[in-house]
């Protein structure tokens, strides 16, 4: 087997881990709130960002050949701060919304950060959108509208389900958070997520005990710092492994296919009902997913073959730090990827040279 079919198991394997944590959440629910359990997901990644930053750090001292990515400074310190103020709101937002509805439905809201980032990307960076991303756009729109609107009570006058909208809102928080964290995208993504996760989960761990909300036995305590570990920590770090060698499309590709895993694990841990208005937003989703994969791909097919012999460009390392959708916009060749990434030159001295040429080259902006 191939290193890019063991980097496209990986990808996959991060969208499953991050997808598990939407059903795992509900099940956590029974024990903790839906506050506290986004605070335990966030400060159980943070905790599992140290660990990776001391192994890192020993990697440093030992791997001379290896250059740690430049450190964040003071002049980012607005948008640091915006980070972690939106990524305390979103999972609390996203975790009350499981709370009041279905899984599955909130798993494949997750495809509307898509939007989300695309259209705030659009509006205050002047960031262009292609014909088929507002295609995909149009498409997850309308099956937001169906799995936000109750189909039960439409017969009786329009109703919306508010565990969606929570869900919405949520991926409208991560949506500004993208374009907030792409202006610090060049710096050290440890460091980033490391921040990221003791940041919101202390943010959001003191919203919790502000609100009354009691702190979980210590077994399911533990529980959800291992989830959170696992979905919010190790699965961004994959998502950075499997970037390094397919590229941030094609492996952004890959992970789309998450919220569908969340779909199918709350039917078989929560055995949740699956009515056919759900059925039709999952095949308008599919859809959609499909037409953004394809958008996205074909970015980084002219992003390769613009860059094959040039080199004059430099880029800092970039990397994924919240395990969503993504939306590329399109100003230049390169289409630029809303979430952080990490990226190599094969063919530059002290880097990876797992791939010969360019093929391997994973920036995109």
């Amino acid at each position: 087997m191939t290193l890019r079919w063991w980097a496209s198991l990986i990808a996959l394997l991060a969208a499953t881990l991050y997808a598990l944590s939407v059903p795992l959440s509900k099940i956590l629910f029974e024990h903790m709130s839906s506050t506290m359990t986004a605070a335990m997901f966030y400060l159980g990644a943070g905790f599992a960002m140290v660990i990776i930053a001391v192994v890192e750090k020993r990697r440093a001292q030992t791997d001379r050949s290896w250059m740690p990515p430049p450190r964040l400074v003071r002049s980012d310190l607005p948008y640091t701060i915006a980070m972690v103020v939106l990524d305390i709101a979103a999972p609390i937002l996203l975790l009350a919304g499981v709370a009041r509805t279905q899984a599955a439905t909130v798993s494949l809201l997750n495809n509307f950060e898509i939007v989300a980032t695309a259209l705030i990307a659009l509006v205050f960076f002047g960031e262009k959108v292609s014909r088929r991303l507002w295609v995909g756009i149009g498409l997850v729109l309308f099956a937001s509208v169906l799995l936000t609107a109750d189909a039960g009570d439409l017969a009786g006058g329009f109703s919306l389900n508010s565990g969606a909208l929570l869900a919405l809102a949520a991926t409208v928080c991560w949506g500004v958070e993208n374009n907030c964290t792409r202006k610090i995208s060049d710096k050290d993504s440890t460091q980033i997520v490391l921040i990221k996760g003791l940041g919101s989960g202390t943010g959001s761990l003191t919203i919790a005990l502000a609100l009354g909300d009691a702190v979980p036995a210590m077994p399911w305590f533990f529980a959800a710092l291992v989830i959170g570990a696992f979905a919010f920590g190790l699965s961004i770090k994959l998502y950075i492994v499997a970037q390094r060698h397919l590229g941030a499309a094609k492996t952004s590709a890959f992970y789309s296919v998450g919220p569908f895993i969340g779909v199918f694990f709350s039917f078989v841990m929560l055995r949740e009902h699956m009515t056919g208005q759900f059925f039709l937003a999952a095949a308008v989703m599919v859809v959609a997913t499909v037409v953004i994969a394809l958008d996205t791909i074909g970015i980084q097919h002219t992003h390769e073959h613009v860059h094959v012999h040039t080199h004059e460009h430099s880029h800092g390392d970039l990397v994924h730090t919240h395990p969503h959708a993504h939306a590329h916009s399109h100003t230049h060749a390169h289409g630029q990827d809303m979430s952080l990434h990490e990226h190599t030159h094969p063919d530059f001295p002290g880097h990876d040279a797992d791939f010969p040429g360019h093929g391997g080259h994973n920036e995109v902006g």
